[in-house]
């Protein structure tokens, strides 16, 4: 029987996990919701999903007529995606998910207290075996774990220091930008490496951050201490042989966040998306001495990569046990090889 999900909060990351569930065997997207009218719930609308409001009036004026309000929606599922602001899914699963006790994930702007698991499906999928309530975490984070995680298992990690260069807004955001400064985040360490542990337990990270004018992707520096000799062919070879990592190539012209967008567009991905960490082959280097040090850089697509982990958490979430296998289904509708 197909797990019946709804989708609250139909932003940049909700009508993505919307179009995901719609692509999945095993699932039925119930619905999503809406708090006013915008070209995304027309476009909801257009592709047959049901909508549910949340209060405004202002979908009837503009030709939609609500599928019921978003207790309507409840009454469908068995697991809700929150992909609302940052501490509305908290509030949510207080007021709305547990006085029914409908599972849901929330997003990573909420706090991992939250709902005590934290999930990338690669690195920690059976932590959310069963779990009612799980938050994938952030776009920056997500990208950390998958790179940091493959290398962990293969080398082992004495300690890791990365930089955030991260976007100023996305696309589509006006309110954010444009910036023409280079935004320092001013704590020490930034919230990544606490929130990377949240996932990868054992490792010890700090991290800086700063924002840039740039709207496509972030990008991260990772300078990290492993307990065993390699070399940049091996780290390559993992790289390629991990999922959703991605070398890239000087050779393909892929020198910039740009052209991995365009390659994206260009592979025919919905939306131009890669939710695939790209590493460049060329910026990864190993210094081999009394401290082995790996360095290399990676791109992160901050609107698509959490789509895929959103999916793997709603099976492990509703007890389907073989972590590869989900990974290897919802793999194969994102076109990720």
């Amino acid at each position: 029987m197909a797990i019946k999900v709804g989708v609250v909060g139909y932003g940049t990351i909700g009508k993505r996990v919307a179009d995901a569930v719609a692509m999945q065997k095993d699932m039925k997207l119930a619905g999503v919701t809406a708090h006013s009218y915008s070209f995304n719930t027309e476009v909801a609308k257009q592709k047959g999903y049901k909508i549910f409001t949340t209060g405004e009036d202002d979908l009837k004026l503009n030709g939609i007529a609500p599928d019921g309000s978003i207790n309507h929606l409840l009454d469908e599922v068995d697991v809700i995606v929150d992909a609302t602001p940052k501490d509305i899914g908290r509030d949510n699963i207080e007021k709305l998910y547990k006085p029914r006790k409908i599972k849901a994930i929330v997003q990573g702007g909420e706090k991992h207290k939250t709902t005590g698991t934290s999930f990338v499906a690669q690195c920690n999928y059976d932590e959310a075996l069963g779990k009612d309530y799980v938050r994938i975490v952030s776009c920056n984070t997500t990208g950390l774990c998958r790179t940091l995680d493959a290398v962990n298992k293969k080398y082992g990690i004495q300690s890791v220091h990365a930089t955030m260069i991260r976007r100023g807004a996305d696309p589509g955001d006006i309110h954010h930008g444009p910036i023409n400064a280079i935004v320092p985040v001013l704590e020490m360490p930034s919230h990544h490496g606490p929130d990377v542990q949240t996932v990868l337990h054992n490792v010890e990270i700090f991290t800086t951050a700063l924002s840039v004018p740039s709207t496509l992707m972030h990008l991260h520096t990772l300078t990290v201490d492993i307990k065993k000799k390699a070399t940049v062919e091996e780290v390559v070879e993992l790289f390629k042989n991990s999922t959703r990592i991605r070398i890239v190539r000087n050779a393909e012209h892929l020198r910039s966040t740009a052209e991995i967008i365009e390659f994206a567009r260009d592979l025919g991905r919905l939306r131009g998306d890669m939710p695939e960490i790209c590493v460049w082959q060329e910026a990864i280097g190993v210094i081999s001495n009394a401290h082995n040090k790996l360095l290399y850089m990676q791109a992160v697509h901050q609107e698509s990569d959490v789509v895929p982990e959103n999916i793997d958490a709603i099976r492990a979430m509703t007890g389907f046990k073989d972590a590869q296998k989900s990974i290897e289904m919802t793999n194969e509708c994102f076109g990720i090889k």
